[in-house]
């Protein structure tokens, strides 16, 4: 494999504007992120007729090369090519771009959640599959076998304060162990458990949908704990540690060198955690609760409630993922997770990646371009298993119709599923193999789920690809060729 993909990186890092035009670098399943010091300098129309680059997107303050599910190979070649730093960071002390507050929002986002995603992905995998096994009788909830499995599959999310710490403190570039130091003082049992093991001494905002009750103080101040504590949760943690960035750089400048290495994180970690559970991690807290509550609120209006969220949802979610907005639902999902045990809210977007799927497929079928079939067949395929970009970028949205008609279906099946009530009950990966994530863990709504939002796939796949054979001529294909 070594060298497969060097003429490759070699062709995009200088379109790119060359490695002294390179902020930083990084990717996600299908795309390469760059920041680049001047965008001016990179050659869009180059890149798009290199074999092997999808599509070039421009998104959240980011210049965007979207590769496919061989981006791994190919950003290993590029930092290679570039001699940029294995973290992906080249020149940070270069002055930063003014950006837009959605741009500052996205990029936080993408770069925190992104590098956890997949460990999420493989712990929820193994959940919803656990929850299967479990409910088929294959294996027992009081096994030995049951109990090691959880410790991980549980352990990533129970433990994801921890896991975001690291990754916020790289994002806000502090020393990465005081960020991870401070998502493991929010998982410390022993402040986890304290509504367990203790009495309540009080409570703050009584009466209403936030009533918060406190069960020990900090110098005299109450101490706010939400019903599960901070475990799984993602809010308070991001801005906790950039609570401690702002500190600690303050410190790191006025602290003497020769104490720097140990006072700097210690009075950082002093000032931040107490400052965490006192008002960060509540305010932070009353902000995503009262977010799920609104959602949920919307979802749980008679008819018109599920309906209305799943078919938005199902109608809006493949533009999201095109202006990189998809990764600001990860923390709803995973605040609604944490707080409710599931989350119905987002179970409308499910359909997307499959009738995406379809309308690529329906293109692969119908098309006589050879060169567009070798494309759509392993975007479909993808697609199937739930990873749509090369689907979008390299079939369906350069066409625009059949986009439309994929988002279009999507609406209509995504309806479908908020209509029902599906539900799913742990975070993982969409696709064909997300569907184990559906199964309720409790047994008491069996495969219910699964069964509507399958309806819902085949309602959104059956309209998109229909919709797809009847409208789609390769003329389309000429006509934007020639444009």
């Amino acid at each position: 494999m070594a060298g497969t993909y060097d003429d490759l990186a070699r062709v995009i890092l200088e379109n790119v504007g060359g490695s002294a035009n390179v902020d930083s670098i990084g990717h996600c399943i299908t795309r390469l992120r760059f920041k680049l010091k001047d965008e001016a300098k990179a050659n869009d129309e180059v890149l798009e007729a290199t074999d092997g680059v999808v599509k070039i997107m421009h998104a959240g303050g980011q210049y965007q090369v979207v590769i496919g599910p061989h981006v791994n190979e190919v950003y290993d070649a590029v930092v290679a090519a570039g001699d940029l730093n294995a973290g992906g960071s080249v020149d940070e002390d270069a002055p930063a771009k003014k950006q837009t507050f959605m741009n500052v929002a996205i990029d936080l986002i993408s770069g925190i959640l992104q590098p956890v995603l997949p460990v999420l992905a493989a712990g929820g995998m193994t959940k919803g599959l656990l929850s299967l096994a479990a409910f088929l009788g294959w294996i027992s909830k009081d096994s030995g076998t049951y109990t090691v499995i959880c410790s991980f599959a549980d352990g990533i999310f129970y433990f994801l304060p921890i896991f975001l710490g690291l990754t916020a403190a790289r994002k806000f570039k502090i020393n990465e162990f005081v960020g991870a130091a401070i998502g493991a003082a929010l998982c410390f049992p022993a402040m986890v458990n304290i509504g367990a093991t203790a009495e309540a001494l009080g409570s703050v905002l009584a009466g209403t949908p936030f009533e918060m009750s406190y069960y020990a103080t900090f110098l005299g101040l109450p101490v706010i704990m939400p019903q599960s504590g901070y475990t799984s949760s993602v809010i308070p943690v991001v801005l906790a540690v950039w609570f401690a960035s702002v500190l600690y750089k303050k410190l790191e400048s006025a602290t003497p060198s020769a104490i720097r290495f140990f006072v700097v994180p210690m009075a950082t970690l002093l000032v931040t955690v107490p400052m965490t559970y006192l008002a960060i991690g509540p305010v932070a807290s009353i902000v995503t609760n009262g977010l799920s509550l609104l959602l949920q609120s919307i979802y749980e209006i008679p008819m018109v409630g599920g309906l209305l969220c799943g078919a938005f949802l199902g109608g809006v979610y493949q533009v999201m993922v095109i202006f990189g907005l998809h990764w600001a639902c990860v923390p709803i999902v995973l605040t609604n997770l944490s707080v409710l045990g599931f989350d119905a809210v987002l179970s409308g977007r499910e359909v997307c990646t499959f009738a995406q799927t379809a309308a690529t497929f329906a293109i692969f079928l119908k098309t006589r371009d050879s060169k567009l079939k070798q494309i759509a067949l392993p975007a479909a395929i993808t697609g199937f298993f739930g990873t749509t970009e090369p689907c979008i970028y390299g079939v369906t949205l350069p066409k625009k119709k059949p986009f439309i008609i994929s988002c279009i279906a999507s609406a209509i099946g995504g309806g479908f599923v908020g209509l029902m009530g599906v539900k799913k009950f742990t975070s993982g990966f969409s696709g064909i193999l997300g569907l184990p994530i559906f199964v309720d863990p409790s047994g008491a709504e069996g495969v219910t789920n699964v069964i509507w939002l399958v309806v819902g796939i085949l309602i959104a796949m059956a309209i998109s690809f229909v919709g797809t054979w009847l409208t789609y001529r390769d003329e389309d294909k000429q006509a934007a060729a020639a444009r």
